[in-house]
């Protein structure tokens, strides 16, 4: 497929930046801002610069949430101080991704990798990511968004007419409850599925899927795209069932559509490796 359907910039100039890349190691920037940091790879972008946009700088954002002491004893229901414990680690760790990008005049971040750890006693969150911005030195909004999109989903959904606006996520902890002495016994020499564990595991599904999508309903969002989950039991608390769901929230923009129509490009050039036959025969 060629870049150069409507809406992306013309083959040669990507071909321009490509050489620009491999003699100084970035892409300049309009607006007179230096060269970009980011973790996103040549294509992402090329392609970010194809729909009129660029990056700008590698932010981070990093949070640790306190868990009380005595939640993880083998009680009935959710753990909800677990559950508040790991929302909140995310919320504030989103609330230093996007305040690292409006410090670089990002408009936005793309590419967010999450890593969240959950201790006994915390939650830690990390995140980081590209600031993008777009190449004509537009003034950033007063709330940067925030997503998990790589560069080329985002730029597809931005010819598509639809904008990122943020982060949703939610999360659920839930104890599994007990087996009686009575039904433990029997089933330890049989292969059967252990309800306990099947029923906490849909409980904390339906609460983490539906805090997700009541925070895509607060930010205003049409949709959540590119939903990753997380489930399992806790290691230090093999009773405790985990599940968690996180994706990017997305809006119909005012822009009209513009994907551009797919195109065959058929190369000119014999890459064929020649051989010879004889070789073949064996022996």
């Amino acid at each position: 497929m060629s870049l150069s359907g409507d809406g992306l910039q013309p083959i040669e100039s990507i071909r321009e930046k490509v050489a620009h890349l491999a003699a100084g190691g970035y892409l300049p920037h309009s607006g007179g801002r230096r060269g970009a940091t980011s973790d996103l790879t040549i294509d992402e972008t090329l392609v970010l610069h194809s729909v009129g946009w660029e990056p700008v700088e590698l932010v981070c954002g990093a949070s640790s949430f306190s868990i009380p002491a005595g939640v993880w004893l083998w009680n009935q229901g959710e753990i909800t101080s677990a559950s508040y414990a790991y929302a909140g680690a995310l919320a504030r760790a989103v609330a230093s991704l996007q305040g690292e990008c409006r410090a670089v005049g990002g408009h936005g971040v793309v590419g967010v990798h999450l890593d969240v750890t959950v201790e006994r006693h915390l939650v830690n969150a990390v995140m980081v990511g590209s600031a993008v911005a777009p190449s004509d030195g537009s003034r950033p909004p007063g709330q940067p968004f925030a997503s998990d999109l790589s560069g080329r989903d985002f730029a597809l959904l931005h010819q598509g007419g639809w904008d990122p606006i943020g982060l949703a996520y939610g999360a659920s902890f839930v104890n599994a409850p007990r087996r009686s002495i009575s039904v433990a016994m029997r089933q330890t020499s049989q292969n059967v599925e252990l309800t306990n564990y099947t029923e906490a595991l849909y409980a904390a599904r339906e609460s983490a899927m539906e805090r997700m999508q009541s925070m895509a309903e607060r930010l205003s969002g049409q949709g959540v795209v590119g939903v990753r989950v997380s489930e399992g039991t806790v290691g230090f608390a093999r009773h405790a069932i985990r599940f968690a769901a996180w994706g990017t929230v997305i809006r119909r923009s005012g822009r009209a559509d513009r994907l551009g129509e797919p195109s065959m490009v058929v190369p000119l050039r014999d890459e064929s490796t020649a051989f010879d036959a004889a070789s073949l025969r064996g022996g």
